[in-house]
């Protein structure tokens, strides 16, 4: 079996990709999407997940060298909406005849734009139900990528990965096509239960640690208050957080949520001084270690997500 083998460095955390000829190669840039094309993929493909455990993906960047082995796989998967700021170029550097097949995985997805918005009360705010943006164009700095903390959108996604797997495989069509109708059956359970769950519960507000949970919010009726912005590493001002405190009275929030790979500082300081407690909401970028060991995945996290969720609306 032809092996080779490349070390992917991001952030602190490493990660062994390696690709085999014994099965069909798929590359992708993050949990999410690592997950929906191991579920489908099965036994027939080799999956690679570019970011290690317990990283950031947005702190995280490929070398030169890792972009070159990308190219040997046959399948890449990349979220898009500006999410990979390094996946133009790489797509650009991809030879005609290089075999490989691209899925952009919100393809097909309305996607919310991230820009402030003006609420019924004068206050600024990055609102939940920005104007839906159905174009994949270059220029995705004020859009919001994070379209898989939706299941709703989750659904989208996972089918498009299932047809690139298709393109890319297509003597194991009707296996692939199996493995997506498990898995679709297990997202659009879990987008009934947060589509039934949140309807009765009696607060929409939530304050989060980063904007990365306006699919969410505009799916199930919810209303998201970021301390930062689209990027998790982004600092509010003082103006934001005089917005935030006025917010988190007038809508009497309990709990301000926070996503474990990013600093929990500024959540937990707010909410000191607001005198209300925290709660983990986690966008699923990647797995902690932990979390890695333990075996969880896309729809045990989002259905922690959802029992977080209806504490903290009550």
């Amino acid at each position: 079996m032809l092996v080779l083998a490349a070390v992917m460095t991001g952030c602190g955390g490493k990660s062994n990709v390696t690709l085999s000829d014994g099965k069909v190669n798929v590359v992708t840039t993050f949990y999410a999407l690592y997950d929906f094309a191991s579920r489908i993929g099965g036994d027939k493909a080799n999956v690679i997940n570019l970011v290690p455990a317990g990283v950031e993906p947005h702190d995280w960047s490929p070398k030169s060298r890792d972009l070159k082995n990308m190219s040997k796989a046959q399948l890449f998967v990349y979220n898009g909406a500006g999410f990979e700021g390094w996946v133009h170029d790489f797509l650009d550097s991809l030879k005609k005849d290089s075999g490989v097949s691209v899925i952009e995985a919100s393809q097909g997805i309305a996607l919310l734009h991230g820009a402030a918005h003006e609420d019924d009360h004068g206050h600024d705010e990055k609102k939940t139900k920005g104007k839906d943006e159905h174009g994949h164009g270059e220029d995705d700095s004020d859009v919001d990528p994070h379209v898989w903390v939706s299941p709703k959108s989750a659904l989208k996604m996972a089918e498009n990965i299932k047809n690139g797997l298709v393109q890319a495989d297509a003597a194991n069509k009707s296996y692939y096509e199996a493995n997506y109708e498990t898995l679709r059956k297990q997202l659009s359970d879990l987008d009934a239960k947060f589509t039934q769950s949140l309807a009765k519960a009696p607060k929409k507000e939530i304050v989060v640690s980063h904007q990365a949970f306006g699919y969410l919010c505009r799916d199930y009726g919810l209303t998201q208050m970021p301390i930062m912005g689209l990027s998790a590493d982004s600092e509010p001002t003082a103006q934001d957080l005089k917005e935030i405190n006025k917010f988190v009275r007038d809508n009497q929030v309990k709990y301000i949520f926070f996503e474990e790979l990013v600093s929990d500082r500024m959540a937990k300081t707010l909410a000191k001084d607001a005198g209300i407690e925290t709660l983990v909401l986690n966008p699923l970028e990647g797995l902690t270690q932990e979390q890695a060991k333990a075996g969880d995945n896309y729809v045990t996290v989002m259905e922690n997500n959802l029992q977080n969720l209806l504490k903290a609306l009550q």
